[in-house]
């Protein structure tokens, strides 16, 4: 299986060189360009000296990447664009921008959550790859075929990454129709979250709302859900994260698996781990958003998880309520992190 990693807002020096020594099995880099709108908030926060600054930064990595032929994907995968969204002079600055970006990177595809915008992009910069985001939460082969005129390939709605069946629907669909299917394998979101687009809408308006006086502050309601212990034994049930240990079993079904590394504290910890198909440690670390302070002082273990977890929610028809397994699956895997931790530096 071959990944794409996101280009982290904070990224360190060994980020570039670990995806050079892994570029046969990363498949590109994705990243936001700093004062545009992306799913992840608009890096540079409104103030033009810094996103000048990071925009410098980001493009002397690129320019590293393309060196050694590594692609770059553009997101312009904001949840909402306002005033702009149809807007002439937004859709220059755009075609502007990815001009530029193709002089100095290997820029191969744009993925976006913009059925306007993947209108745009196919009738100015048709050699591009247009992708649909996970945020449009395609999960359907009517979803896909309605917008099949302007994109590429699309993501699959994270919510079916436990679904045999309608996988194997979706790819057929894709097949048949010449198109792309990708997944997104460390989402930390919850299942159907009902305050999802509302969270998004806030991150792409983040920039106006840091400049009100604003009355309350939401960071979104699944640290909060998951706080409650009744409701956090039902974690690994309304999740949607595949595990490095499973990405095995989607060889066939996927053009491509996407790890969430922008925001991380962690992003070369993710790739190793996905890259060796196997890990060690919290699993909530590897997921974003990271809920590993929901299970303090203790930690869900990955690697106590049954070997079967990822064939078992697979295929098991997601009945939750008559079934017990991932909630014995996690009662097992929690384990006290100091002991934890003890016992792992005596045991080398």
């Amino acid at each position: 299986m071959r990944f794409m990693a996101g280009y982290p807002v904070q990224t360190g020096e060994n980020f570039i060189p670990f995806i050079l020594k892994h570029k046969n099995r990363i498949q590109e880099v994705y990243f936001s360009w700093p004062g545009i709108t992306s799913g992840r908030g608009s890096a540079g926060y409104g103030n033009p000296l810094m996103e000048n600054e990071m925009q410098n930064t980001l493009l002397t990595g690129l320019s590293r990447l393309r060196s050694e032929g590594v692609a770059s994907c553009l997101l312009l995968n904001g949840h909402c664009y306002g005033r702009e969204s149809l807007a002439r002079v937004f859709f220059e600055k755009i075609g502007n921008l990815i001009d530029f970006l193709k002089t100095e990177t290997v820029l191969s595809s744009i993925t976006t959550s913009s059925p306007v915008i993947a209108k745009f992009l196919k009738r100015n910069f048709p050699d591009l790859e247009c992708r649909a985001s996970v945020n449009m939460e395609i999960g359907s082969a009517e979803g896909m075929d309605y917008l099949a005129e302007w994109f590429d390939g699309y993501y699959m709605r994270r919510e079916l990454n436990r679904d045999l069946e309608k996988i194997r629907e979706l790819r057929s669909w894709c097949l048949r129709n010449g198109k792309k299917l990708y997944a997104l394998a460390n989402s930390g979101c919850l299942n159907f979250c009902s305050a999802h687009n509302f969270h998004d809408n806030l991150t792409a308006h983040e920039n106006e709302i840091r400049a009100m006086d604003n009355a309350y502050d939401f960071p979104g309601i699944c640290r909060q859900w998951l706080m409650r212990p009744e409701k956090r034994e039902r974690f690994l049930s309304v999740c949607n994260f595949i595990r490095p240990e499973d990405i095995r079993l989607y060889e066939e079904y996927f053009d491509g698996i996407k790890l969430a590394t922008r925001v991380s504290r962690n992003p070369l910890g993710i790739l190793s781990a996905y890259l060796k198909g196997k890990y060690t440690g919290s699993l909530p670390d590897l997921l974003e958003p990271c809920h590993m302070e929901c299970f303090l002082p203790e930690i869900l273990e990955n690697s106590l998880l049954p070997a079967d977890f990822g064939e078992r929610v697979l295929r098991c028809g997601h009945r939750c309520e008559a079934c017990t397994y991932c909630r014995d699956a996690l009662r097992h895997a929690l384990v006290n992190a100091d002991n934890w931790h003890q016992a792992q530096e005596t045991g080398r």
